[in-house]
């Protein structure tokens, strides 16, 4: 399933408090949906690593109570008490954590309880993990666990993606490299043995490395170490092509045109995008960018449309619309 996918059939697992799992690959951005999920939701997110606890950590530590003369649980600080709060607990990476921490979450996913402590009624559980088949350091998860799960598997989707870069002013030049190489967004081997390979999470590293101010002359290593060397160089190749284009600006409110090199255009549109996506409901900016694309080739406009009304862009309402469609429409058909 998309990512789009699973964060809709977790806002309805959550209201029903039903436990949920996200399985996936390393870097798909599986905990990053459960987190944006709760701040839409406007719920508290606790993002507990039960592979760094031990089983006690969970169920807390036995003392002897005087007053009661019996033995009970002290429960764990770190879980929410508040019986009126209300949040998502996310269990990330439960299937690395050992099977003696994993018998310890039985009760607390299934019963909403362990020892002493009880899950306030306004929380819900989604836990996350990635496949025996990645490679990594996991266990095997008990059946009678793995029952207690809403499952999900996640896949990598460019469109998803696009979708959330766009909405969190990912680099447009990414977006354009991205689009036009596919490929590049997702490539893990867990049989390669590589230490840097191309993912979601690890294209966010880059969009921050280049926000970063980073010379020049270490851009290369920086951004292999985030994506593998040779995507890196397919990157920074496609970046200086990239350095042809006018400014943003001039190109809207001029009369100049770009050359019709598909790399400078995959650029130009992702560009427009980012731009109009920024704010969705400028009818100004929205005719704009209409006027500028009577200057693109055919296929490129409508490329750029097609982007501009996945993100919801305000284009029907511009004096601009009528003359797109006219120009425009028959490609819009085919």
């Amino acid at each position: 399933m998309k990512a789009s996918e699973i964060q809709a059939s977790l806002r309805h697992l959550i209201r029903q408090k039903l436990p949920a799992f996200v399985w996936g690959p390393p870097g798909i951005g599986k905990s990053s949906i459960v987190r944006e999920l709760a701040e839409e939701e406007g719920l508290d997110f606790l993002d507990l690593r039960l592979s760094l606890l031990d089983p006690t950590d969970l169920k807390g530590v036995p003392f002897f109570d005087p007053e009661r003369r019996q033995g009970i649980w002290a429960a764990p600080s770190f879980l929410p008490s508040d019986p009126d709060s209300r949040g998502i607990l996310f269990l990330d990476e439960i299937n690395t954590a050992p099977p003696a921490v994993q018998a310890s979450a039985y009760q607390l996913i299934l019963d909403r309880r362990v020892g002493e402590y009880e899950l306030p009624a306004g929380w819900s559980i989604v836990a996350a993990g990635n496949r025996e088949s990645d490679r990594g350091v996991v266990y095997r998860m008990p059946p009678p666990l793995a029952n207690r799960f809403v499952h999900f598997e996640m896949e990598v989707d460019l469109e998803d993606w696009k979708a959330w870069a766009y909405g969190t002013g990912i680099d447009p030049l990414i977006v354009a490299f991205l689009s036009a190489t596919p490929e590049a967004l997702f490539d893990f081997d867990p049989a390669s043995g590589a230490k840097s390979f191309p993912t979601p999470r690890s294209w966010s590293f880059v969009d921050r490395i280049l926000k970063g101010g980073l010379p020049e002359e270490l851009l290369l290593d920086a951004v292999a170490g985030a994506v593998g060397r040779e995507r890196a160089l397919d990157f920074l190749s496609f970046r200086q092509v990239a350095g042809r284009l006018p400014e943003l600006d001039t190109f809207l409110d001029g009369e100049e045109r770009v050359e019709e090199d598909p790399r400078l255009l995959q650029v130009l549109v992702a560009m427009l995008v980012s731009r109009a996506a920024s704010a969705p409901e400028d009818e100004e900016l929205a005719g704009r960018i209409l006027r500028a694309s009577f200057r693109l080739p055919g296929e490129f406009a409508v490329m750029l449309v097609r982007e501009l009304q996945a993100r919801g862009v305000a284009l029907e309402e511009s004096e601009a619309w009528g003359e797109w469609v006219e120009r425009f429409a028959w490609l819009l058909e085919g």
